[in-house]
């Protein structure tokens, strides 16, 4: 018998698009055994019931926590249905070069759904954060079919209450997904002395319009300033420069980690 963390992380590896060949040698578990779990997940076990299915005005664990994850998921996040069955993957990608940042992603997907185990699966340059949960769609309603720049996306008025009582962490999620803190750097001539001169910004990129202003309107909250640069191409990159909002961004976001 094989124990439940043992079937959930071959189950999260074959989510991954990975053969059963392959999961079979890295995990043990025959693929006889990771096939029938994949038709019958209910021996996983019971996660505790779903605030949102019961119309509970908050999500399941830490809102702090769940605003954060909201914007790591709008930037780098999927979710996936197993086939045969009624679990979905949430799924986040982290690159290896922010440790800091894939730490903080797993505890954000924990402390929101306690109850559920959380797993990291090494990919080329990344890690996937990953989570089972029948509920996920619920707390993730932005969830549907192709890309996220293909369709709408808006949150819920749960969802903008829990983002206008935590906007830093919302900001956060998102620069730690699809933004960066840079320090760019110029010479000038002073005195007949040529002298370094640094400068940081943040920077946030992605392809959705509503996704950047979802973005644009909660640095508008909190008195951050930002301009839009121009580029040639689909996606839409916003800038932060000024001092006082590199300050309010450095003492509520700062760089990734």
């Amino acid at each position: 018998m094989y124990d439940v963390g043992t079937r959930r992380r071959a189950l999260a590896l074959v989510a991954q698009g990975r053969s059963l060949n392959s999961v079979s040698k890295e995990t043990g578990v025959s693929r006889a055994a990771i096939r029938s779990w994949q038709v019958r997940l209910e021996p996983l076990g019971r996660s505790a019931p779903c605030p949102r299915c019961c119309d509970i005005p908050n999500p399941p664990g830490e809102p702090v926590a769940y605003t954060y994850l909201l914007g790591l998921y709008l930037g780098d996040g999927c979710l996936s249905l197993l086939r045969r069955g009624v679990y979905f993957l949430l799924r986040i990608a982290c690159a290896d070069a922010w440790p800091g940042l894939i730490d903080a992603c797993a505890a954000a997907m924990q402390a929101v759904c306690p109850a559920n185990k959380v797993f990291r699966v090494q990919r080329q340059g990344c890690q996937y954060v990953t989570s089972y949960s029948k509920h996920w769609p619920c707390l993730f309603p932005q969830h549907g079919p192709g890309k996220k720049h293909e369709r709408r996306i808006a949150l819920e008025p749960w969802q903008q209450a829990l983002v206008d009582a935590h906007p830093w962490e919302f900001i956060r999620g998102l620069i730690h997904s699809d933004g960066c803190r840079i320090t760019n750097w110029t010479t000038r001539l002073v005195g007949g002395e040529r002298k370094r001169y640094e400068y940081p910004r943040y920077f946030f990129t992605n392809t959705s319009a509503d996704i950047v202003k979802l973005f644009t309107d909660t640095l508008d909250q909190v008195g951050a300033e930002w301009k839009t640069l121009n580029q040639s191409r689909a996606a839409v990159t916003i800038s932060i420069a000024r001092k006082a909002s590199l300050a309010l961004l450095d003492a509520h976001v700062g760089p990734k980690y």
